[in-house]
């Protein structure tokens, strides 16, 4: 028996992993598998999608780069990397990012730290191809904290797409985002004190519920992304990941 929840147990960051196609064409995809494997001589691996654009320059040219995303890192630059295909859209134009000194492209914008690999080895594994070989370069960025999965869901409200690693199809997505308290916004806690308190601080009868009238909001299916308004214009499109109208649900806020 596989309890699909234990996996959500396991801890990640949040990497954008980047490369060259045999034609020049600079690629990249958000990924939460990167690791080091090995200390002497460094080593590091990945898992990604076989679907990916990436991965396929990855199998092309035998070598990537990887951009450890810090905690400033906006959801637009992960939904950009994470949720477009690279076949549609130069996902480098206006991004912060150089190519390194191993001729691969790193993006700078938001992160905390780059690694260059050169790609050894290559293990089939489902659904995805997990790369393994030794790290070129590796350089510190900022001092920034580095972002953990369970910070992209817990306080940036970020799902998991579905080529990712540890994205479980028939199960519930933990980091679904709920609705959001009026005033509020994506990735924020509300403010104010306990209800009780902040109920007697207003004058109202504790207790009673606050005669004010529900908003609402729209939640993209796909990545999660809510906007505040009452009504989406009908060519309105995903600021992270680019659907249309038709992908996005109302909900109250």
């Amino acid at each position: 028996m596989i309890d699909t929840s234990a996996f959500r147990s396991l801890s990640y960051g949040l990497y954008i992993v980047t490369a060259f196609t045999k034609d020049g064409k600079k690629v990249g995809c958000v990924a939460n598998t990167f690791a080091q494997v090995a200390s002497n001589p460094p080593m590091a691996s990945v898992a990604l999608n076989k679907a990916n654009a990436t991965t396929q320059a990855i199998l092309e040219t035998g070598r990537f780069a990887v951009s450890v995303l810090g905690q400033s890192a906006t959801m637009e630059l992960i939904g950009l990397f994470g949720f477009r295909s690279s076949a549609d859209v130069d996902k480098f134009d206006g991004i912060d990012h150089e190519i390194c000194a191993s001729n691969l492209p790193q993006v700078l914008a938001d992160s905390v730290a780059c690694f260059a690999v050169e790609a050894n080895e290559r293990v089939d594994a489902g659904t995805h191809f997990v790369f393994v070989g030794r790290v070129l370069e590796a350089s510190v960025i900022s001092d920034g904290q580095p972002m953990t999965y369970a910070y992209y869901h817990e306080v940036l409200r970020g799902k998991t797409p579905p080529k990712a690693a540890s994205y479980v199809e028939d199960a519930p997505d933990a980091s679904a985002p709920s609705a959001l308290p009026s005033g509020a916004r994506q990735g924020e806690a509300p403010d104010g004190a306990a209800g009780d308190e902040a109920d007697s601080a207003a004058g109202a009868t504790v207790g009673a519920a606050p005669d004010v009238a529900p908003r609402y909001g729209w939640r993209c299916t796909l990545c999660g992304y809510i906007v505040e308004m009452d009504e989406l214009p009908e060519d309105f499109t995903c600021p992270m990941c680019g659907v249309g109208r038709e992908m996005f649900e109302r909900i109250e806020l």
